[in-house]
């Protein structure tokens, strides 16, 4: 009976990668022709309900998908730990959300400057095909492992996300934003 209890929750919560795999695409073909479309003007636009220029705003779509590569680690150690391990760790990043709402604010003003739209654009691409490589070598058994996360630093984040949350993760978080740009070409309104 533990057996087909095992598998009955594995084949619950199986993970589509093929519909993973052509958001990410979907993401990068967006991407690109959000960079390739926007003058220097358009780029240096307020977006809607941020702070940031658009430029700002498109290396955060950028970063989303650059830390879930760090939290694939996170949700690998913390998933072979008892459930409490994590929930102390994201209640303690939780009490680090100010100075963490100021890094994140922070950091695109200064990436900008070092990452132009053609580097955004192969960082975009180099991110998606590493993501790729990752999601193809799990094994189902892991993608069901998770761990607690910080819900106040994230608004996709939920109290407790498996690994196959994690891979679908990106997506959302730039698809949220990309509704935020305010381009001439009509992307994001």
């Amino acid at each position: 009976m533990r057996a087909q209890s095992w598998q009955a929750m594995m084949n619950a919560i199986a993970m589509d990668r093929q519909a993973v795999y052509e958001d990410y695409e979907r993401a990068r073909q967006t991407f690109h022709r959000l960079l390739d479309s926007a003058s220097d003007e358009d780029l240096a636009r307020p977006t809607r309900g941020t702070k940031w220029t658009n430029e700002q705003l498109l290396w955060h779509m950028l970063f989303g998908y650059v830390i879930v590569l760090r939290l694939l680690v996170l949700v690998r150690v913390f998933g072979r730990l008892p459930r409490s391990a994590s929930k102390v760790f994201a209640r303690v990043l939780d009490a680090a959300t100010v100075p963490f709402d100021w890094v994140n604010y922070a950091g695109p003003r200064g990436a900008v400057k070092f990452y132009g739209p053609r580097r955004m654009g192969a960082a975009f691409d180099r991110v998606i095909d590493s993501l790729h490589r990752h999601l193809a070598s799990e094994p189902e058994a892991r993608l069901a492992r998770g761990m607690h996360y910080p819900v106040r630093w994230d608004p996709f984040f939920k109290d407790f996300m498996t690994l196959a949350d994690i891979y679908r993760y990106p997506t959302q978080h730039f698809d949220f934003h990309h509704r935020q740009l305010t381009l001439s070409s009509g992307d994001g309104l």
